[in-house]
């Protein structure tokens, strides 16, 4: 599952959950993986994870000198890893708002 499907049921979950708080009876729709939400963010966090450790890898390449490693490459590894840690930091953001207006509804 790519980190964009991965984002996407992320989003659809929250939505849902948003929606069940505010008192509305919606049904989750099909994911294929309903109720996987931790394993879900979990593969996400693992995938940043991945990416920022070859970012370094391949940084630490061309600064010994390796000629087989390019600065593009080091960039664009560099560029992806960083877009994806700010995409989990948005979703982060979000889990946290949605945590906090959950917490502020009054039963």
């Amino acid at each position: 599952m790519s980190s964009v499907d991965s984002l996407d049921s992320l989003l659809t979950q929250l939505r849902v959950l948003a929606d069940q708080a505010q008192g509305m009876k919606v049904s989750a729709p099909s994911t294929g993986s309903e109720g996987d939400f931790a394993s879900t963010l979990k593969g996400m966090v693992n995938s940043v994870n991945d990416l920022q450790a070859k970012s370094s890898a391949l940084q630490s390449q061309f600064s010994s000198g390796d000629k087989s490693t390019s600065l593009s490459q080091v960039m664009v590894a560099s560029q992806k890893a960083g877009l994806s840690f700010q995409t989990m930091l948005q979703v982060r953001n979000k889990l946290v708002s949605a945590y906090q207006d959950i917490m502020n509804i009054q039963a």
